[in-house]
């Protein structure tokens, strides 16, 4: 049975007003194939009876998973290759010669899903490592999610989740077997710190100056204004020579005129432009 017109518009509005994510009309079929899966894990006889729950109660725990479940935590192992080359051979060595002085780099995930994207990048560090001899290296990563936080931590991952783009010699060199899956060896969790964040909240949590911040394939979920809203704060963030890295079809133009976009190798970054 399709998900009633109301009950689209509860999520429309409930979805919105905690994550700032904007589910337009013509999505209910999204809607209804995610929630089913909740109704089912929430032992519910329906989705009608699952919706009816979190109008009547408003319960924090019901809302939050209902919520959840509309993000989109899509990821792989070095997805888009052609940014995990540019930040290794480019953008990475680049900062790494700035911060001679103080040997100190920020790295942030700012949606990181299951965990794949920090740990490719603890990959390419640890590649990286010669030149970051005696340097301090905080990478921070953050999702909406508790359940994705979780899976991250843990950094147990399938047969088919391995195979998305993660090398053969690096998933010998930082995986352990566990059954039938692959667990991330402790030594490469050792830096990455994570954590659950909301994105679209007014007031971030606090966290150091960033040199480098992906915030990959989740601003098209905002609308315009939460859009300037999270570039404001990311700019604030920023070191003012850091990198910001966004999707390839995602961007700062006709948003924030602060930043600006430049090229390293066959992939786009944005930096905050000089005054």
């Amino acid at each position: 049975m399709p998900i009633r017109a109301a009950d689209f518009q509860f999520v429309r509005e409930t979805v919105l007003r905690e994550a700032s994510i904007v589910l337009e009309p013509g999505r209910e079929y999204l809607v209804e194939s995610r929630l089913l899966s909740l109704t089912r894990q929430e032992d519910f006889p329906s989705l009608d009876e699952l919706i009816e729950k979190a109008k009547a109660t408003r319960d924090s725990r019901l809302i939050r998973l209902i919520v959840e479940a509309m993000t989109t935590n899509e990821t792989s192992f070095f997805r888009d290759p052609a940014y995990f080359t540019a930040i290794k051979d480019k953008i990475l060595p680049e900062l790494i010669k700035k911060r001679q002085a103080e040997r100190k780099l920020t790295i942030w995930c700012a949606a990181s899903a299951s965990g794949q994207e920090p740990y490719s990048l603890a990959m390419i560090l640890n590649e990286l490592a010669p030149q970051l001899a005696g340097f301090r290296v905080s990478l921070i990563a953050t999702d909406f999610c508790e359940k994705m936080v979780e899976r991250s931590r843990a950094g147990v991952y399938s047969q088919v989740e391995v195979n998305r783009g993660l090398p053969t010699k690096l998933l010998v060199s930082w995986f352990e077997r566990q059954g039938s899956d692959f667990k991330v060896k402790a030594e490469l969790k050792r830096n990455i710190e994570f954590k659950t964040m909301n994105l679209a909240t007014a007031a971030w949590p606090a966290m150091p100056p960033c040199d480098l911040v992906l915030m990959r394939n989740v601003l098209i979920y905002f609308s315009v204004d939460t859009k300037r809203e999270v570039f404001a704060r990311i700019k604030r963030l920023m070191r003012s020579d850091g990198v910001l890295v966004l999707g390839s079809t995602e961007t700062t133009f006709n948003v924030d005129p602060s930043f600006e976009r430049f090229e390293a190798g066959s992939a786009s970054f944005h930096r905050i432009r000089e005054s």
